[in-house]
């Protein structure tokens, strides 16, 4: 169970590093962000989250803001993640947990 937990942690945190990183390398490209090997780099690893989210989100969500509810479920997921980790850590002992 910790380690599916652990597992889960790191490809939020993967996720939103990348998008954190997306955003950023964004707003200092500008407007040929798009033309950008690593802003395309960064659009492939965070392209499965956005589409997933899309997915889950209702049609009245504009398409621009899908990546914000992408990045905030990344952030609701990784917080439950964490608490998982530590309540398991705590319940098996922290030096099992190293």
């Amino acid at each position: 169970m910790l380690t599916l937990v652990s597992i889960v942690k790191l490809l939020a945190e993967i996720a939103l590093l990348a998008m954190a990183g997306q955003w950023l390398l964004g707003l200092l490209a500008g407007a040929k962000k798009e033309q950008n090997l690593f802003y395309q780099l960064l659009q492939v690893l965070t392209r499965p989250f956005v589409t997933a989210t899309r997915l889950v989100t209702p049609k009245i969500v504009i398409d621009r803001h899908v990546p914000l509810v992408a990045f905030l479920l990344m952030s609701f997921v990784w917080i439950a993640a964490t608490v998982a980790k530590i309540n398991i850590c705590v319940r098996i002992g922290v030096e099992l947990c190293k």
